[in-house]
C-alpha cells in the first residue's frame, strides 16, 4: 500500500544514524541511493562503513533529499552551513512516513508533560477496541520500521518538538497538544520557537481533520486566533469530565496533571467511535510508565514516586502542585527557563 512513485531513484544523505536515522535509511535503501554521514562515527556500525561519506566528498554530491535527525541541533551541527544552504531538502522521518502512506490514520500526540503516557494509553484503549494500532515516536518504534499496514491500520505517533521542527510535509489526521511550558530552550533559542514547532501539528492539518487543545491554553488560543487554519478545533476543558473521577480506583490519575490528559482521551472518544466503560476499564488498569510519576511506594502515611524523567521545572510542576505536605529530592544541572 505504499506509494511506491515518491521515493525511487532518489539520491538521499541520512544524517544521524540513531534510532530515526537507522529506520530511515532501512525503509529507503531499497530504491534509492542513500549515503550516510553522522558527527559521531562510532554511531554507524560497521555493516554501513560502505555508506558512509564524509564532509569532502558532500561537495561531489547532488542530493535529492536530506533527512535530518531530531536528535540534530541544525545551528549547532558540522554540518551547519551545509544544511543552511541546502534547507529546502531538509525533511524528516516523519515526512516520509506521511508522504508514503498518507492515507493510513495518525493521532499525533505532543506537548511539555505527560505525551508518552497520554500515547501509551490511548494505544492500550484502541487495543482493548480491537483495533490494528501502532505505537511510535518517541515513545516506540520509529514509524517507518513498522510493517504489514493497512488502510485500517491506525498510528498512535508521540512527536517532540524536535521531530517536528525540522518538518515540512507531514499531516496527522488527529493533533493533541497537551500542554505548552517553557522547555528545550537551550535547543529553540526561546519559549516562542518551542511554541511554533508544536504549533506545526495544528497549522499544517487539513480540512476534515481534527485538533485538540486545553480550553485555557492561551497561548495556543491566540496561535489559532492569528494563523489561518483549516481543521476544526476541540477546546478540552478537564472540568467537563470530573464526573468521571470517582470511578477511576487507579491512583495515578489520582492527580491533577494526569487528569488533564486523561481528559483528552474522554474528548477524542467520540471522534474515535471508543466506548466508555473500556477506556475507564483499561485506565484502572494501566500501569505507569517507568520514571514518569511512577509510583514505588504507597501507604496511608506515605507516597514514594519517582519522577526523574521530569528534567525541568515546568514538567515536574503540576506534580508538585498535587499534594499539600512534599518534599522533593533532585539533582542535575538546571535547563534555560528553569
Amino acid at each position: 500500500m505504499q506509494k511506491e512513485t515518491i521515493f525511487y531513484k532518489k539520491n538521499f544523505l541520512i544524517y544521524g544514524f540513531g534510532k530515526s536515522g537507522y529506520a530511515s535509511y532501512k525503509f529507503l535503501s531499497k530504491k534509492n541511493n542513500c549515503k550516510i554521514i553522522d558527527d559521531n562515527k562510532k554511531n554507524i556500525p560497521l555493516k554501513y562503513k560502505n555508506k558512509t561519506i564524509n564532509y569532502k566528498q558532500l561537495k561531489k554530491n547532488n542530493f535529492d533529499y536530506i533527512v535530518l535527525s531530531p536528535g540534530i541541533d541544525i545551528n549547532k551541527c558540522t554540518l551547519f552551513r551545509y544544511l543552511k544552504r541546502n534547507s529546502s531538502k531538509v525533511i524528516t522521518e516523519l515526512d516520509i512516513f506521511y508522504l508514503s502512506y498518507p492515507n493510513i490514520k495518525k493521532i499525533t500526540i505532543t506537548g511539555t508533560n505527560g505525551k508518552s503516557t497520554t500515547s501509551k494509553l490511548l494505544y492500550d484503549v484502541l487495543k482493548a477496541h480491537k483495533k490494528d494500532v501502532r505505537l511510535t515516536g518517541n515513545i516506540g518504534n520509529p514509524t517507518l520500521l513498522e510493517t504489514n499496514l493497512s488502510n485500517n491500520t491506525l498510528f498512535v505517533i508521540e512527536a517532540s518538538s524536535y521531530q517536528l521542527e525540522y518538518s515540512k510535509f507531514f499531516k496527522s489526521e488527529y493533533s493533541l497538544i497537551l500542554n505548552l511550558y517553557p522547555d528545550h530552550l537551550e535547543r529553540h533559542g526561546n519559549f516562542k520557537n518551542y511554541t511554533k514547532a508544536k504549533f506545526k501539528l495544528i497549522k499544517q492539518q487539513l480540512k476534515n481533520n481534527y485538533a485538540f487543545i486545553e480550553k485555557k491554553n492561551y497561548i495556543l488560543n491566540n496561535l489559532i486566533k492569528n494563523n489561518k487554519i483549516n481543521s476544526k478545533i476541540y477546546r478540552v476543558n478537564y472540568e467537563k469530565y470530573l464526573k468521571y473521577y470517582k470511578i477511576i480506583t487507579n491512583d495515578y490519575f489520582k492527580n491533577i496533571s494526569n487528569f488533564k490528559n486523561l481528559s483528552f482521551i474522554f474528548a477524542i472518544s467520540k471522534n474515535l467511535k471508543l466506548d466508555l466503560k473500556k477506556i475507564i476499564n483499561v485506565t484502572n488498569k494501566f500501569k505507569q510508565l517507568d520514571f514518569r510519576q511512577q509510583i514505588i511506594y504507597n501507604s496511608k502515611k506515605l507516597i514514594i514516586i519517582n519522577d526523574s524523567k521530569s528534567t525541568s521545572l515546568s514538567s515536574t510542576q503540576p506534580l508538585l502542585e498535587s499534594f499539600k505536605n512534599i518534599y522533593w529530592v533532585l539533582g542535575g544541572i538546571s535547563k534555560k527557563g528553569d
